[in-house]
């Protein structure tokens, strides 16, 4: 069974900065991607940032030059820098394991004051 565990959500005012960490089960070199997804009260779930195990990244429009998501296959983590932050951003944040099958962690929140 795999486990995700997101952690560094929190409160930040609007320009500052947030890491968020996703520690996983196991090996996260046996998923063909890793990504970070957030859903807004009363939005659908939207891709944030994506990082596949050949290391080919992409963003969403609304957070490139922004964010910076990276993977860690020694320690079996994936990370998502968050720089520059928006009132926009707010969201809780989903950590995400791809295979034949989605896994998902718990989420964690951020919320950008203004």
């Amino acid at each position: 069974q795999v486990q995700l565990v997101e952690s560094g959500g929190g409160l930040v005012q609007a320009g500052g900065s947030l890491r968020l960490s996703c520690a996983a089960s196991g090996s996260i070199s046996r998923f063909y991607a890793m990504a970070w997804y957030r859903q807004a009260p009363g939005k659908q779930r939207e891709l944030v940032a994506r990082v596949t195990n050949t290391d080919s990244i992409n963003y969403a429009d609304s957070v490139k030059g922004r964010f910076t998501i990276s993977r860690d296959n020694a320690k079996n983590t994936v990370n998502l820098q968050m720089n520059s932050l928006k009132p926009e951003d707010t969201a809780v944040y989903y950590c995400n394991a791809q295979s034949n099958y989605y896994y998902w962690g718990q989420g964690t929140q951020v919320t950008v004051s203004s």
